[in-house]
C-alpha cells in the first residue's frame, strides 16, 4: 500500500522570511525605503485600476529601468541570497520529513506566494519544495524582464490547492485539473493538507483547507495581527514565526502529523471494508 502523502503549503513573505522579499536588496538598490516603494505601487494600482500584484511587478520593472538596474532572471535569483529566514526554517523541512517517514507518511512542501519565484529560487531553501507557485516575469529576447508571466494574488491562490489536491501541478494543464475525480482517488486529500501563512491575504486558502478537514496555521511576529483569525475560526492555530526545535509551531505540526497518520489508517480500513462488502 502506498504511503499517504501530506502537503505542507506555505506563503513566503513574513511566513518563512522576515519581511517582503523585495525589501532585502531590490528596494534599497533603488535608493528608496520600503514604505515609499509600496506607496507608489498602491498609487499605480489605484490610478491604472490594476491588480495590486501586477502593479508591483510593473513598478519593479519601471523603477529598475529608471535607475539602470539589471532585471534579467539571474539578477532576480541573485537577490534571493539576501533573504533572511525565520529561526529554524533552515532545518524545518528535514525535521518534518523525518517525522513523517517515521509515521508512515510521505511529506511534500509547496510554496503558494504573491512574491517572486525567481527570488525564492535564489534562497537556501528553494530545493526543499516540490513546486513553487509564485509570480514570475516574462523575459524578452535580450533576457530582460518585460511582462508578468504568472501572477498569484490573494484570491486566485486557492486554485493551487486544487492542483496539489489532484496532483495536476503544471500551470498549462487546465483540462485535467477540471476533470471530475472522486475524493478518495485524489493524490493528496484536503485532510492531509497543512497551510501556513501570516495573515489576512492567506485567509481564502486557510479557510478552504480548514473547512475541508485540513489544518491551517497563522504565524506572527505581532500577535494582534492574527488573533482575529483564530477567534473567527478562520484558522486552527496561531504561533510565533519561530520554526526551531521545540517551538510552538514545531509542537503543533508534530501533533498534526501524528493525527493525520492515525486518520489515514482509519480511512484505509474503512475503504477496505466497504470494498469487501461491495465485492
Amino acid at each position: 500500500m502506498k504511503k499517504p502523502i501530506v502537503a505542507f503549503m506555505y506563503d513566503f513573505d513574513r511566513t518563512l522570511c522576515t519581511k517582503d522579499m523585495q525589501e532585502y536588496s531590490f528596494i534599497p538598490e533603488l535608493g528608496v525605503d520600503a514604505p515609499s516603494f509600496w506607496k507608489e505601487v498602491a498609487k499605480v494600482a489605484e490610478n491604472e485600476k490594476m491588480d495590486r500584484i501586477i502593479s508591483y511587478m510593473y513598478y519593479m520593472i519601471k523603477s529598475a529601468k529608471a535607475e539602470g538596474l539589471p532585471i534579467r532572471r539571474k539578477d532576480f535569483v541573485e537577490l534571493g541570497k539576501d533573504v533572511q529566514l525565520f529561526a529554524g526554517v533552515d532545518t524545518w523541512f528535514s525535521r518534518m520529513n523525518e517525522l513523517g517517514a517515521s509515521l508512515g507518511l510521505e511529506i511534500e512542501h509547496y510554496i503558494i506566494s504573491s512574491g517572486l519565484t525567481e527570488i525564492i529560487e535564489g534562497t537556501a531553501i528553494h530545493s526543499e519544495f516540490k513546486k513553487i507557485y509564485a509570480c514570475e516575469f516574462h523575459y524578452d529576447e535580450t533576457g530582460a524582464a518585460d511582462w508578468p508571466a504568472l501572477t498569484v494574488n490573494y484570491t486566485n491562490k486557492t486554485q493551487f490547492l486544487f492542483r496539489i489536491n489532484k496532483g495536476v501541478l503544471p500551470m498549462n494543464d487546465d483540462e485535467q485539473l477540471n476533470e471530475f475525480v472522486e475524493d478518495r482517488n485524489r493524490r493528496i486529500p484536503f485532510r492531509n493538507m497543512i497551510y501556513i501563512g501570516d495573515g489576512m491575504t492567506d485567509v481564502p486558502c486557510m479557510k478552504l483547507v480548514k473547512v475541508n478537514g485540513g489544518q491551517s496555521i497563522a504565524v506572527y511576529t505581532e500577535k494582534e495581527r492574527v488573533t482575529s483569525l483564530l477567534t473567527n475560526r478562520r484558522v486552527d492555530f496561531i504561533a510565533p514565526a519561530d520554526y526551531s526545535v521545540g517551538s510552538q509551531i514545531d509542537e503543533i505540526c508534530q501533533t498534526i502529523l501524528q493525527k493525520m497518520a492515525l486518520v489515514n489508517k482509519l480511512v484505509d480500513l474503512n475503504h477496505q471494508q466497504r470494498d469487501q462488502e461491495t465485492n
